[in-house]
């Protein structure tokens, strides 16, 4: 399908990777892992045509089509959200406006031509292209992708330009899963999600019928998704089959027998040269020393890679708290007549490890903002316990650094007197080390950015820590080095994030935001408050449909059980027959819906028949009318699996009622 030949690319003195060589085939899915700077991106951008590398190149068939998605940097302007997503079908509507110029070109050409002829092959091609694309279903398929990345209805007729960044790297998702490219390239497409959305996206992905290189920190999405791994690590690429967790086991396995080689290498290699060395002055010996030392200098050196730098921290521990850390009485915050949040009576006690979660919009970083005293609300007290120290971090931090400063300049503007002997260790901790502190924020990459405004938070002593997607812009390494911080950390703390690995074995507590409600406490991990969320969603439906198909025995006495027992059965005999009622106008409309489809699809064929025949064409009266009724079938149709879509939806739900 695709393959990467010889790829080498070069930065300065240093190499990114060199004659890196591989092969995608179709449905494989692929996981680009390492540290920030290695190459990943790089790469992806040259498989998608964007960057080209310093030698070697990209080899795919002629029909292998190729998508990307960036981390950031989409911008889409002068449209409907639903019309923008709509372009993903442009090559499909571009085939339709070919199909209609031959249909003219056909009324006015002479049926008995040569030109006539070649027009009807024309025809037929695209005919048979448009079957294959089945155009019918392209409306329920962009209003599911919508869906399941999180616009409602009233979002599909709103201008792009209405929209934040990270809703329009949604917009350019949808486009990309929609056009259903043979290789798709997706760089951190999670950054910008939910949990909910990045759960839709992860099944999505397993079901998709292409190709699919990875570059995530999400670990939980490589683990369940990708089953190869490209390894970026010391200038080299190394292939694993298999996803992250077989990766970081098989990385342990080669590195000992790695070191197991070498050890066993040098031990010969010493024994040469005590052998060259004994018997260096012997003339009687020199043939056989030359020999040895010619054999030595062919010996190819087994070289131990060093392992890539990570961060180096932990969280100074803070002085004890009281036990209310912060109480939320009456909490509202408003943005003109947007209610973000409203009435919120919430606490948090000392040690409280939550998760901050819930859909975008919600809420949950307005409530970041609040809680840090970034913010004060329209109404209602936020009340800060005995000798409460707070540290935010938030989503713009990184981007919030003065460009015009160095790396250590900055730290230095944050530090007091007494600690500012310690900022070199602190960036040598954040991987900032020797010549390092003295770059500019300007030329530092996203990541670089991110670390550097968590060292400087760390200048700020504080038993309260609230971190708003602390995790976008670091590796996998980085990731796990923050959380054995936050892990050892005695403080409370508050995380915004959705990246579940990284929460679950950290988090107590899960604080969901949904729009237009109160917020809901969990106890537990993330995993926990999905499983009970589900667990709530159930017991909804069931609460929808009270009454079980099969009695449970109730009273004291069998006469109790008995007039117990007949109740039930009419109350059941009830629900039956008001579902049934609700049901039978559905059935008898979804029967008459799918009748007319196959009316349809049934006449579509015979006219397929007819137009795939020369000799009908010879009739300048009826070819026309075949042709324009054609046209109107096809629009017939598209509206009529729409409804059909819509009526088999309603009843699979009033169905699963009981």
């Amino acid at each position: 399908m695709l393959a990467v030949d010889r790829v080498s690319v070069q930065y300065g003195a240093r190499n990114l990777f060199r004659d890196l060589s591989f092969t995608v085939r179709a449905k494989e899915r692929w996981s680009l892992a390492g540290p920030n700077g290695a190459g990943k991106s790089t790469l992806m951008k040259i498989i998608a045509g964007i960057e080209h590398a310093d030698t070697g190149g990209i080899i795919k068939a002629k029909q292998t089509t190729v998508g990307y998605l960036p981390q950031e940097g989409v911008q889409h302007q002068g449209a409907t959200v639903y019309d923008e997503v709509a372009k993903a079908f442009d090559d499909v509507r571009q085939l339709e406006t070919e199909l209609k110029e031959v249909e003219a070109e056909l009324e006015r050409a002479d049926p008995t031509s040569e030109d006539y002829g070649d027009l009807l092959e024309v025809f037929g091609d695209l005919t048979l292209r448009l079957d294959h694309h089945d155009v019918s279903k392209m409306r329920p398929r962009i209003a599911i992708v919508l869906d399941g990345l999180g616009f409602s209805k009233s979002d599909f007729e709103r201008q792009t330009g209405e929209f934040s960044g990270g809703w329009q790297m949604r917009i350019a998702m949808a486009k990309l899963l929609l056009r259903e490219p043979s290789v798709l390239l997706l760089d951190e497409p999670t950054n910008h999600l939910d949990i909910e959305t990045v759960q839709w996206l992860e099944q999505w992905l397993r079901q998709y019928g292409g190709a699919i290189l990875l570059i995530s920190h999400d670990r939980s999405m490589l683990d369940n998704l990708t089953n190869r791994t490209l390894a970026f690590e010391n200038g080299g690429v190394q292939q694993y089959s298999g996803n992250y967790s077989f990766y970081l086991q098989e990385r342990v396995a080669r590195r000992e027998q790695a070191e197991r080689a070498f050890k066993n290498q040098q031990r010969e290699i010493e024994k040469a040269e005590k052998l060259i060395n004994r018997f260096r002055a012997k003339a009687s010996k020199a043939r056989m020393v030359q020999s040895r030392i010619k054999a030595l200098e062919k010996v190819e050196r087994i070289e131990l890679e060093q392992d890539a730098a990570t961060m180096d921290f932990r969280f100074p521990q803070p002085e004890r708290s009281g036990q209310t850390v912060l109480k939320l009485e009456k909490v509202s915050k408003h943005y003109g007549d947007n209610k973000v949040i409203d009435g919120l009576d919430f606490a948090i006690e000392r040690g409280d490890k939550i998760a901050i979660v819930g859909v975008n919009g919600a809420g949950k970083s307005t409530f970041s903002r609040l809680i840090a005293r970034i913010e004060e609300p329209n109404s209602g007290t936020i009340t800060e316990g005995h000798k409460v120290g707070i540290a935010y971090f938030s989503q713009t931090h990184a981007d919030e650094l003065d460009p015009t400063k160095t790396v250590l300049g900055t730290m230095e503007g944050s530090v007091t007197a007494a600690a500012a002997g310690n900022l070199r260790t602190l960036l040598g901790a954040f991987l900032f080390r020797g010549d390092d502190v003295f770059k500019s924020v300007s030329v530092l990459s996203g990541g670089e950015r991110g670390r550097l405004a968590l060292a400087r938070m760390l200048l700020q002593p504080a038993n309260f820590l609230i971190l708003d997607e602390p995790t976008n812009h670091l590796d996998l390494q980085s990731q796990e080095v923050l959380q054995r911080a936050l892990a050892d950390y005695t403080g409370a703390f508050a995380i915004v994030s959705h990246n579940r690995s990284f929460l679950d074995p950290i988090v107590t507590k899960v604080l969901e935001f949904i729009p237009g409600q109160k917020p809901k406490l969990y106890y537990g991990n993330v995993s926990d408050y999905l499983e009970k969320k589900k667990a709530d969603l159930e017991a909804e439906a069931t609460k929808a449909n009270p009454w079980p198909s099969q009695s449970h025995k109730s009273g004291t006495g069998e006469a109790a059980s008995g007039v117990n027992r007949k109740e039930q059965r009419r109350l059941e005999a009830k629900a039956r027959e008001e579902k049934a009622a609700k049901l039978r106008p559905l059935k008898k409309e979804f029967e008459a819906v799918e009748a007319e489809i196959a009316k349809l699809e049934e006449e579509k064929a015979e006219l397929d028949a007819k137009l795939a025949d020369p000799e009908f064409f010879r009739s300048a009266e009826e070819a026309p009318a075949a042709m324009k009724r054609y046209a109107e079938i096809e629009t017939l149709l598209e509206s009529r699996v729409t409804k059909w879509g819509e009526l088999s939806e309603k009843i699979e739900k009033l169905e699963s009622l009981g």
